[in-house]
């Protein structure tokens, strides 16, 4: 069986997979849980597996419970370069190593503001080694909006850039950068694309810091998606496949259930909304690191 093209660009991020070692709050032991969301996810197409910043333990799970031959281009995180660039290789390979990985796809600088201090110039370097060494196919950057994604792909030649973009946050679409980082022949990965959640919640239930205007803004983009007879959920997952100008689509989900509901979303006929109509320009709502990855 194909897989449908719009799941075959569907990434799926661990970060809330629940492997940090605590007891599950359901009674299920998250190696279930997360053996059956690989094995869904793997089954129905999904390309990329984003390993997030995954603790040593979480790895581990995703390791012993990995399809083999991992049916993903799975991503890990680079660690943070304080310590050195002896140390970001280290766990490079640590992490290869928990995951039963002799190389993997990609290895992403965690934050762009490592590549300006002054480990920053010997950190990119060092990652460029490991993809020399045939460890990783790819490096790439994670960034936020205000870290000027289009310029840390002219200034470092990455081959991926991961930003946010979404329904609510249409910042890096408006303004032509990832659009202009895509021709630069880098690979865009969307993620973020639920804004934590924000677009699922009524709007008496929003974050407090948001403001009137922003509540205002969700609830029409709300109503909006009603109307059009779709829902949060689907309507988040056609806006950020329908565009053309990233190669990967990042998603979370922390349940075998969640999982095969986004699969189902992105898989449905895309509801004829006016995008336009929903973009939040609050600076505080937009801003990711007000909020766990989403």
């Amino acid at each position: 069986m194909r897989p449908h093209p719009l799941i075959s660009k569907l990434g799926l991020g661990t970060a809330q997979f629940g492997l940090d070692g605590a007891a599950p709050a359901k009674g299920r032991p998250p190696e279930a849980e997360v053996r059956e969301i690989l094995a869904i996810a793997g089954r129905m197409g999904v390309t990329v597996l984003d390993t997030g910043a995954a603790s040593m333990h979480g790895e581990a799970v995703l390791g012993a419970v990995m399809p083999r031959p991992a049916p993903f281009k799975i991503t890990i995180k680079a660690a943070r370069g304080d310590k050195g660039p002896d140390f970001v290789e280290q766990e490079a390979r640590a992490s290869l190593a928990r995951l039963g990985l002799v190389r993997a796809d990609a290895i992403m600088v965690q934050a762009a503001s490592d590549l300006f201090t002054p480990y920053g110039k010997a950190l990119w370097q060092r990652l460029l080694d490991l993809r020399e060494a045939g460890l990783f196919e790819r490096v790439g950057i994670s960034a936020y909006a205000s870290d000027d994604p289009a310029g840390l792909a002219r200034r470092f030649g990455p081959d991926i850039v991961q930003a946010p973009a979404s329904l609510l946050d249409q910042r890096l679409l408006v303004d032509g950068t990832l659009a202009a980082i895509r021709d630069m022949g880098v690979e865009v990965h969307l993620r973020s694309i639920f804004l934590n959640g924000l677009l699922f919640l009524p709007p008496d239930r929003a974050p407090s810091h948001l403001g009137a205007a922003a509540i205002s803004r969700l609830s029409r983009a709300r109503r909006l998606i009603a109307e059009g007879r779709s829902d949060p959920l689907q309507a988040a997952l056609a806006f950020a496949l329908s565009r053309q100008e990233a190669t990967a689509v990042i998603v979370g989900a922390a349940t075998a259930a969640e999982v095969n509901a986004v699969i189902a979303a992105a898989a449905s006929p895309p509801p004829d909304l006016d995008w336009d109509d929903m973009a939040l320009d609050d600076p505080q709502a937009l801003d990711s690191r007000r909020w766990a990855a989403a």
